[in-house]
């Protein structure tokens, strides 16, 4: 970890959740900390906490859909510190509904804050980077970049999207060994994204079992511009998902939409939100969104458990030949 200290570290979506998780990770291991979301007084609040635990911290709010933010992001950092060594396109938002149910501009709104807001970062900071030769870009594409989730249709597409570009930024950089793209791939994470999301269905939505802890991806993310990796999954249940899909999509598919049904909603109704999708919530600042906390952690099956159950039965389906 010597070798983050005294490095510049911008991070997007760093209000709450695995941004605010990651930039105090950073910040605790000397880090300087460029925080940037839309929640002016959160991102500051942030800043004070990176402070307190030894880094330093600057504050510069912005909406990763602007590219002109963003740039305006990477000229701040550069001028307030000399460079940009790390640059982790976090800042995402989330709609649940049945496709036909979620409005198009909450679908395209989506899509414009998680692929367009990470392509925004990585077009706004890569000339810095191919200028110096050297740099680690993190994208954040959550598992579901590997395998669709039901009620989530804009969100899995934009997160598929994010890591199929950042597979082709890696192969357009293969003549610059100094510049990394990796891509972490986060569970299901204790984070305020459930409180803040837009909702269609109805039903008060959680995250489905087993939560993972934020400071988990975070320690994921520090590891990652330490030593680089192309990617990497945090939590238990992306590489079972992952490979029962790819050995059985079927029957993957299947019973991944009746786990997420009997797993994604509480017991109660919840009036149709538009969530923090065009303008950010006050509230939750956090980096847990207290989902791990005994009275609100009321899971049945777990993704592990689902993935262990049906590994074995993947495999002895798993078609001859290469047919489907």
């Amino acid at each position: 970890m010597a070798r983050i200290s005294n490095k510049v570290v911008v991070v997007t979506g760093a209000s709450s959740g695995i941004g605010r998780a990651t930039a105090l990770a950073f910040a605790r291991q000397g880090a300087t900390v460029v925080l940037a979301a839309r929640r002016d007084a959160a991102l500051h609040t942030a800043a004070e906490e990176c402070l307190d635990v030894g880094g330093r911290a600057m504050v510069v709010p912005t909406d990763v859909t602007d590219q002109e933010q963003v740039n305006h992001l990477v000229r701040r950092a550069i001028e307030a510190f000399g460079g940009i060594d790390v640059w982790v396109n976090n800042a995402g938002v989330i709609a649940f509904g049945r496709f036909e149910e979620t409005p198009a501009e909450m679908f395209e709104q989506v899509v414009r804050t998680n692929l367009m807001g990470t392509a925004n970062g990585c077009r706004a900071v890569l000339p810095h980077f191919l200028d110096r030769a050297e740099g680690v870009i993190v994208n954040n594409a959550s598992v579901v970049s590997t395998v669709g989730q039901r009620y989530a249709s804009a969100y899995v597409a934009s997160k598929f999207a994010v890591r199929g570009f950042s597979e082709t930024l890696r192969q357009e950089l293969v003549e610059e060994p100094g510049i990394q793209v990796c891509t972490v791939m986060p569970g299901s994470i204790d984070t305020p994204l459930w409180q803040h999301a837009a909702n269609y269905t109805g039903r008060a939505v959680r995250p489905p079992g087993p939560v993972t802890p934020p400071e988990a991806v975070a320690d994921a993310i520090v590891q990652l511009a330490v030593k680089p990796q192309r990617e990497v999954f945090v939590g238990g249940a992306g590489r079972f998902a992952e490979l029962q899909h790819a050995m059985a999509p079927g029957m993957a598919e299947a019973a991944a939409a009746r786990l997420i049904e009997r797993e994604m909603f509480e017991n109660r109704p919840a009036p149709e939100t538009d969530g923090a999708l065009l303008h950010p919530i006050d509230d939750r600042h956090d980096a847990s969104g207290g989902w791990m906390e005994p009275e609100a952690r009321r899971r049945g099956v777990s993704w592990t458990n689902v993935a262990l159950f049906l590994l074995p039965i993947a495999l002895m389906s798993r078609p001859l030949h290469g047919v489907r």
